[in-house]
């Protein structure tokens, strides 16, 4: 017992210490006074987005960046997308929209979409966004300025989440949970080692030569979690890649509901663990059975460390990706329970190969 126990503890202190990192580096996309007149190319996948493009579309609007374009791929949507799209340009010249071409069978649908995307743009920078965001004045600018000053081909960033839902809010925060508690952030930077690599696919800035040289999308043509598989070439190419945490810049309602969460994180949580079930369940088993074996021996010096160590990497992680401290701490349980939910459904669709996503098997 006593082994078992030290071996929890390590891995909780070891999570802490991970998370003081980043809390410490402060892994955060900064606003800049300094202005930047580059073109960007501001490209939407988009799919049955009837309820959230239009607000999308007002937001980049509303930016006091002016040297863009913004191209919108309708594919194949089958309720009112294409018209919505079409009343909003018609009185905004810098955007427009393209229908996607029929799906090949070696390609999945966002890829393919954001492949064709890329192959319309003429900006120096392009900008992948998805249809369920609202972008806060400073985005582009600051972006593009931390492109120039890090010499970057790709900057990714987390963005802040909205939860309406009491099954949002059991749920959502997961994500930046285990990302902030796994993985030093800024490390994908610093670290030229591949291995360190982690984006997000709700907002992608490539340097366009880069990504026209190197056809990111194409070669992560059948990938499901193809962020981080770009995220990963990209540092294989020897180039500089970033990610950062968005800091108030951008913000994503991801699901509008406790299934659609589950679901959602269901279809890419074990892509986190690079497909490994044995290293996700010891994860699960480590995170989740551990403190659950620390309460059983009713060892209140035991229990009262765990907890605070818990109750203080909640609170940076909430911190740092613009939470609240003191729902995300009363609900840890929940989410935890929440977290094997996911793992369950997340290895039964890996290995029946059943995940469904947007209508299409994925």
């Amino acid at each position: 017992m006593i082994i078992i126990l030290s071996v929890i503890f390590f891995f909780l202190i070891l999570r802490f210490v991970v998370t003081l990192f980043n809390f410490i580096s402060n892994p955060k996309l900064r606003r800049t006074a300094k202005r930047y007149h580059d073109k960007v190319s501001i490209l939407i996948p988009v799919r049955n987005e009837e309820e959230n493009i239009i607000f999308l579309l007002e937001s980049i609007s509303e930016q006091e960046y002016t040297d863009y374009e913004v191209i919108i791929l309708d594919d194949d949507s089958t309720d009112r997308t294409f018209e919505l799209c079409s009343d909003f340009i018609a009185a905004h010249p810098q955007f427009r929209i393209i229908k996607g071409k029929p799906l090949p069978d070696d390609w999945l649908g966002k890829n393919y979409a954001c492949h064709q995307l890329a192959l319309e743009a003429k900006g120096k920078y392009l900008l992948f966004l998805d249809a369920d965001e609202q972008i806060a004045r400073g985005l582009i600018n600051s972006a593009v300025h931390r492109m120039e000053l890090n010499n970057l081909a790709l900057l990714s960033l987390f963005t802040d989440q909205e939860m309406l839902t009491f099954g949002e809010k059991s749920v959502v925060p997961l994500m930046h949970y285990i990302l902030i508690n796994l993985l030093p952030i800024r490390l994908v930077y610093l670290a030229k080692n591949p291995a360190f690599a982690a984006a997000s696919g709700q907002f992608m800035l490539f340097d366009a030569a880069q990504y026209r040289q190197h056809r990111w999308h194409k070669q992560v043509q059948h990938k499901i979690v193809e962020d981080v598989e770009i995220m990963r070439l990209v540092k294989t190419e020897g180039l500089k890649g970033e990610a950062l945490l968005a800091n108030g810049m951008i913000s994503c309602r991801m699901y509008t509901g406790y299934k659609d969460a589950i679901d959602g994180f269901s279809k890419n949580f074990l892509a986190a663990f690079n497909y490994s079930i044995i290293g996700f369940l010891l994860y699960l088993t480590v995170t989740i059975g551990g403190p659950l074996l620390v309460i059983a021996t009713l060892n209140l010096q035991l229990i009262v460390f765990m907890c605070g160590i818990i109750m203080l990497t909640r609170s940076m992680i909430s911190l740092l990706s613009n939470q609240s401290n003191g729902l995300n701490t009363f609900l840890h349980p929940v989410q935890m329970f929440n977290m094997a939910v996911i793992g369950y459904y997340a290895i039964q669709k890996h290995l029946t190969q059943t995940t469904v996503w947007k209508g299409r098997r994925v």
